[in-house]
């Protein structure tokens, strides 16, 4: 079974802009209410596939879309730190 993901962000607008590219993209993906447990400044969150997760990388990275990071459930059912903008940008640099 493919893990579902998610994206948290700082702003409404990059959740929304990130929800446009991904759509465009025909990445399958989900508005989520953001988790408490992931302290984010918006309370909108993007739900994705693991097998989706190098095609979220790229067009975050390459379209600059500011993300509070990317976010898998652990073994407890909370989630857990995947990767960030740091991560991304860098991998874009590569």
């Amino acid at each position: 079974m493919d893990q579902e993901l998610l994206i948290a962000f700082d702003s409404t607008q990059q959740a929304l802009r990130a929800e446009m590219l991904l759509e465009y993209a025909e990445v399958e993906i989900d508005i989520f209410p953001t988790p408490k447990e992931i302290t984010a400044g918006c309370a909108m969150s993007i739900q994705f596939y693991r097998s989706a997760l190098a095609e979220v990388r790229t067009i975050i990275a390459e379209q600059n879309v500011e993300i509070r990071g990317i976010f898998g459930k652990d073994e407890k059912g909370g989630y857990q730190w995947i990767d960030g903008q740091e991560e991304l940008n860098e991998n874009l640099d590569a």
